[in-house]
């Protein structure tokens, strides 16, 4: 998920009652929320080098303990050279809790992670291998809005409070409500998976019964989702609404898969290939030739944009005649800019 929306939702932990066990819980909350995304070093390599250790290490179960136990220390080392607290209600600054809260928001963020489709690796070093729940997109504007609103309502509602003299309330209220609509989007996100998921699996797509499906969601509608079918010889892409009574797979958007070749082999063997094929779930390569060699593009297409100009996380790799590598690409968007690595 986005920076923004780890950040809501450790604010929403802090006023649900965490800022009560200790001092500083709140920095500490929000702090650890972000502290995963500190892989965000490695782009300072490129693209493609981001691309292989983003969602890393730091967002495996022991980077996510190790982060909490650093950001904790940090806080509490902070704390003790503080003043007093302004509030004599506030509570002592505690070792012990600042480490469990930061622990409740490092683990919060890799478990929002594994809900969108890009995923996480949460058993490195021991195992690379990627999940992903694949209900949230990246970004998601619903979930946004919930948090913005179970927060900053309330604190809406008692500066008017505070105008008619009425007594104040804490915030607690609308910080449980935002956490617990962000449980029941998940819910609501999870069952039209699961619906999508069967309404793709009661098809075959050209005569073919399909060996692997993917269903993955759109910005704001939890009901329009992107269908992949994979069979023997082609991806089968296609918009699906969790709502209906069934898909229509005669009108997909096919894309077939390319015969074998030398410069498709030389092009995964280099080191954008290797890092991309490890990473893309519906990999599709195309090969094009011309007068000066071979260009191979890579796309994941868990990714796929019916829009031409961005065609998700896609790969570009230049080849001479010889099948040696001239240039390596790299682009989140897709777009005609992508970062050569």
């Amino acid at each position: 998920m986005d920076n923004l929306t780890h950040t809501l939702t450790a604010v929403a932990l802090s006023q649900a009652g965490l800022n009560r066990k200790t001092r500083f819980a709140t920095l500490a909350l929000v702090l650890g929320a972000n502290a995963p995304d500190v892989d965000i070093v490695t782009s300072l390599g490129g693209s493609a080098t981001y691309l292989k250790y983003h969602r890393g290490i730091t967002h495996s179960i022991p980077g996510v303990i190790v982060l909490a136990a650093v950001v904790a220390a940090l806080v509490y080392l902070a704390g003790r050279k503080a003043g007093p607290p302004r509030r004599p209600s506030a509570p002592p600054l505690d070792p012990r809790w600042l480490f469990l809260v930061t622990l409740i928001s490092t683990a919060l963020h890799l478990l929002m992670d594994f809900t969108n489709s890009y995923g996480v690796r949460p058993f490195l070093p021991f195992s690379g291998r990627w999940y992903a729940w694949d209900i949230m997109f990246i970004i998601d504007p619903v979930l946004l809005a919930l948090l913005i609103a179970g927060l900053g309502l309330p604190a809406i509602f008692r500066l008017v409070s505070e105008e008619v003299g009425a007594r104040k309330r804490p915030p607690r209220g609308g910080a449980i409500f935002a956490l617990c609509a962000m449980l029941a989007l998940w819910g609501v996100r999870d069952l039209a998976h699961r619906r999508v998921l069967g309404m793709l699996d009661s098809h075959t797509y050209a005569d073919q019964n399909p060996v692997r499906l993917g269903a993955f969601p759109s910005p704001a509608n939890p009901f329009a989702w992107t269908g992949v079918a994979e069979t023997g010889s082609a991806y089968h892409i296609l918009p699906v609404d969790a709502r209906a009574d069934d898909i229509d797979s005669a009108h997909a958007t096919v894309f077939h898969k390319p015969e074998p070749s030398p410069a498709l082999d030389a092009a995964l063997q280099t080191r954008t290939g290797v890092i991309f094929r490890d990473f893309a779930r519906f990999l599709w390569p195309e090969v094009i030739e011309d007068s000066d060699g071979f260009e191979v593009r890579l796309r994941d297409l868990r990714f796929y944009s019916p829009d031409a100009r961005l065609r998700g996380l896609s790969a570009t790799i230049r080849l001479d005649q010889k099948l040696r590598p001239i240039s390596e690409s790299f682009s989140f968007t897709g777009g005609s800019r992508g970062e050569k690595d």
